[in-house]
C-alpha cells in the first residue's frame, strides 16, 4: 500500500493561505485536506465554496474536501467547481448515501464517505463498488487537538479486509490525533491515507514533518 499524508489546512495560518499551499506542494504532501464544518452536523464553523475556489488557484495537489455537514446534497456542485478532487460525505447525514456517491461521481469527483467514531462499518459493505475513498475519524469531529482513538482500529481492520477481498481500489483514510507516535497503529491496521494537521505544521519545515510522519509509517 502506497503511503499518502494529507495535511490538515485548518491547522494552516489563514494570513497566508497562498504560500501555505505553495509550501506543502513542494514539501511532500499528497494531498490538501480540507475541512468543512456547517456549525449543524458538527459544532464548528469553517469553509464554504468560495475560499476553496480561491485556494484552488495556489495548489495542484488534489483537494480532499471533507463535509462535516447536513444537506451536503445541496452543496456537492458548488465545491466540485470550487475545484474538489475528491469529496467525502458522512454517512450519518445521507439520507440515500448510495444516491449521493453516484452525483458526486456524476460531478467528476471521487467519492469517499466518513464515518464518525460511533458510527458501525456495516453500512458501507453493499456499497464498495460506488467508494473511492472511506475516512474512518479517529477522534469526535469537529475540533483539532483531541487524541488518537486507538478503539478504532478495529474498524480500520475490518474495511481492509473488505477492501483487500474485493480487490477494490479504494482508499482507506485515517483523520485525527495523527502523528508520529500514532501512525504506526493506523498503517498496521490498514490505513493508507493520513490526514494530520499539528503534526506537519508544528514548526516551519513542512518537508521534514511529512517526511517523519511517513518514516514513521512505514517503521
Amino acid at each position: 500500500m502506497t503511503i499518502k499524508i494529507a495535511p490538515s489546512i485548518l491547522s494552516a495560518d489563514f494570513a497566508r493561505m497562498g504560500e501555505e499551499l505553495r509550501a506543502l506542494e513542494t514539501s511532500g504532501a499528497d494531498y490538501v485536506h480540507v475541512d468543512v464544518m456547517d456549525g449543524h452536523f458538527v459544532p464548528n464553523f469553517t469553509f464554504g465554496p468560495p475560499l476553496i475556489k480561491h485556494w484552488r488557484k495556489h495548489s495542484t495537489l488534489p483537494f480532499d474536501v471533507h463535509l462535516m455537514m447536513d444537506n451536503a446534497d445541496a452543496y456537492l456542485a458548488a465545491f466540485a467547481d470550487a475545484g474538489a478532487d475528491i469529496l467525502t460525505v458522512h454517512a450519518e447525514a445521507c439520507p440515500d448515501l448510495a444516491a449521493t456517491l453516484k452525483n458526486i461521481r456524476a460531478l467528476g469527483c471521487k467519492a469517499g464517505v466518513s464515518l464518525k467514531p460511533a458510527t458501525p462499518v456495516d453500512v458501507l459493505k453493499p456499497l464498495l463498488p460506488q467508494i473511492d475513498l472511506i475516512l474512518v475519524m479517529t477522534v469526535e469531529p469537529g475540533f483539532g487537538g483531541q487524541s488518537f482513538m486507538t478503539d478504532q482500529m478495529d474498524k480500520v481492520r475490518t474495511l481492509r479486509s473488505w477492501i483487500d477481498h474485493q480487490a477494490s481500489p479504494v482508499e482507506l483514510e485515517v483523520d485525527g490525533g495523527i502523528a508520529p507516535d500514532t501512525i504506526a497503529t493506523a498503517r498496521t491496521a490498514g490505513a493508507d491515507v493520513f490526514v494530520a494537521g499539528s503534526a506537519v505544521f508544528k514548526t516551519p519545515d513542512y518537508a521534514a514533518n511529512i517526511a517523519a510522519l511517513r518514516a514513521a509509517a512505514q517503521a
